[in-house]
């Protein structure tokens, strides 16, 4: 398991859904240039599973490199640090 060095408070960038009925969460780092991308099934999904932010292993990140990309996740990032707690459902 991780601890706390190996680990960063990403955000959540976007949500989507799939053909699968399988929900697709991203957060992004500060930087907004890597991401952390979860699949929930949409039946599996709480009231406080989705939350702003999460605290994820860095070995679970993947780059972006598409510059656009990362400038809009990084933005999207700010926003919703400005607005939201990072454990408030989404």
């Amino acid at each position: 398991m991780a601890d706390e060095s190996d680990t960063v408070r990403v955000w959540l960038v976007e949500r989507g859904y799939n053909n699968r009925d399988l929900i697709i969460l991203k957060y992004a780092t500060p930087d907004g240039e890597r991401l952390f991308r979860r699949e929930l099934a949409a039946q599996a999904i709480g009231v406080d599973t989705v939350t702003a932010a999460k605290d994820v292993s860095t070995d679970d990140l993947e780059r972006i490199d598409d510059s656009d990309l990362r400038e809009r996740y990084a933005n999207e990032v700010e926003r919703m640090a400005d607005e939201h707690e990072p454990d408030d459902t989404i």
